[in-house]
């Protein structure tokens, strides 16, 4: 299977999985969190992070803008400056935006497959950011897929935690 073909394949499973998974949520259970432990994002902030989990990431490993100002060394910026804590993270402002905005993650995250091509997936390096090492872009887009999967299975078990009758079928889009 061609690289192409497998992150195109990946992206439309995961977020129509997603895309149900909010159709689930209430508008309501915006503000909700788990209430053990720290550092969790609120639903609000989950669906807004989902939103922006591929696509955007995609744009910036193919086209090398992470919208980084000129002349600033991201290994001289402090990780939680790179990764901002849950406190931190803006909310989504309603069902239908998150909709909206899934839907164009998936959407350029689809073009950027379409545009970037078979031969730099295979072998241009992509390191990031947060993670110098130097895998192969295919690779790295993969695991681009691999963070909105996370984040789908954590929006699963908030709705579970919310009382929401969801089961297995309900996490993996059935």
């Amino acid at each position: 299977m061609k690289w192409t073909d497998l992150l195109a394949a990946e992206v439309e499973y995961t977020y129509g999985c997603t895309q149900k998974l909010i159709d689930l949520v209430d508008e309501d259970s915006f503000g909700w969190k788990p209430d053990t432990g720290d550092n969790w994002m609120t639903t609000g902030q989950l669906l807004m992070h989902i939103t922006d989990a591929c696509g955007s990431t995609f744009k910036a490993f193919v086209t090398g803008d992470w919208g980084v100002p000129e002349g600033v060394d991201t290994s001289d910026v402090p990780m939680e400056e790179l990764l901002l804590s849950a406190e931190r993270m803006p909310t989504i402002g309603s069902i239908d935006e998150a909709k909206k905005l899934l839907a164009e993650d998936k959407a350029l995250a689809l073009k950027m497959i379409e545009e970037v091509g078979e031969d730099r997936l295979e072998n241009d390096p992509a390191p990031a950011p947060w993670d110098p090492i130097e895998v192969r872009l295919g690779h790295r887009l993969l695991g681009m897929i691999g963070h909105l999967t996370q984040h789908k299975a954590q929006l699963f078990y908030y709705l579970k935690l919310q009382g929401k009758p969801v089961n297995t079928m309900h996490l993996w889009g059935m």
